[in-house]
């Protein structure tokens, strides 16, 4: 059975502005800004969190099914995916749209000007869960266009596969009843600490509240690891304790943090995917985060299974 992967992909241009944006931007003439920075570097980058999640079950040995929509440009893309096992059996690819893209500028102060086109990812809808030919073990539903968001996470709970949602960047799209009804009935709602806050001030529940409207909470918190706490549903994933801590692992060296909570979740999905323990599959997230956060780009860990699963047992002292 295959991991079901439903998330953006996107392309993304990162930027450099080797000045200060603040020496650029009169603050008394921002009713009329017009200004333009010249970056002398720029980074082409394979992203989404669809697409990112895939490539790091990828490197877990999984052959995860990707479903979303893609635009008439992907190329180039769909050549580092072939190099890299991601299947494209389910991408929609559009004619008449380009593949979401995010283009990020950076200055010396590590200010950034964002700007995000989403392209084909508003249709992500029009790839349909139900079209997949596979049997599927487990679902994420990651940031996405709203549409398939709410779309992939009822077809999941309908079908009765454990369903994993992951609002992410995606969660401002949401009012409060959205929320709700999005994360109900969810096998795994997992989210970072900011994410966490947000979600209960939309929605207007407390922690309890939630938790019981779910199988289980994951919350990530960096570097100071991830709690895991037993939700009020039986929903297919196995949990060993009420409320489980679990710590991060060091990395070896921080070069960029893009990408660790794909990588993270890429864990949780290969423990629900093999029966194990959700405890195991954060134990794994972790470790998968660490080894990301060494590497530029998202998609970016070297290492092979044999060398994951060498490290996980130093690291945790039991194998996965």
């Amino acid at each position: 059975m295959s991991v079901l992967v439903t998330g953006s992909v996107a392309i993304d241009h990162i930027m450099v502005f080797e000045d200060r944006f603040k020496n650029h931007i009169l603050p008394d003439k921002v009713h009329m800004l017009n200004v333009a920075f010249s970056v002398p570097s720029l980074k082409k980058q394979w992203g989404g969190t669809g697409a990112n999640i895939a490539y790091n079950l990828c490197v877990l040995g999984e052959d995860p099914v990707l479903l979303a929509a893609v635009g008439s440009d992907l190329g180039p893309y769909a050549q580092w995916m072939d190099r890299h096992g991601l299947r494209r059996d389910w991408l929609l690819e559009l004619e008449d749209s380009f593949t979401a893209q995010c283009f990020i500028t950076t200055d010396l102060d590590n200010n950034q000007i964002t700007s995000f086109h989403p392209g084909a990812m508003d249709r992500a809808h029009e790839a349909r869960i139900e079209d997949v030919g596979q049997d599927i073990a487990v679902g994420i539903v990651a940031p996405n266009g709203k549409e398939a968001m709410v779309t992939y996470a009822q077809t999941l709970k309908q079908k009765g596969i454990p369903c994993v949602v992951d609002p992410g960047q995606g969660l401002p799209m949401f009012e409060g009843q959205e929320l709700i009804e999005l994360i109900e009935g969810a096998s795994v709602f997992v989210v970072n600490d900011y994410e966490w806050s947000l979600t209960r001030q939309k929605t207007g529940l407390g922690e309890d509240e939630l938790a019981e409207r779910v199988g289980a909470l994951i919350v990530t918190r960096g570097a100071e690891g991830s709690v895991i706490r037993r939700g009020g549903l039986e929903a297919g994933v196995e949990i060993e304790s009420d409320q489980s801590d679990v710590p991060a692992v060091k990395a070896e060296e921080v070069v960029d943090p893009t990408g660790c909570g794909d990588a993270y979740r890429s864990g949780i999905l290969y423990a629900i995917a093999n029966e194990l323990p959700l405890e195991t599959g954060a134990k794994l997230g972790s470790l998968m985060g660490s080894l990301k956060v060494a590497h530029a780009g998202p998609q970016s860990i070297e290492q092979e299974l044999p060398e994951i699963r060498d490290r996980f047992e130093r690291e945790f002292g039991h194998s996965f």
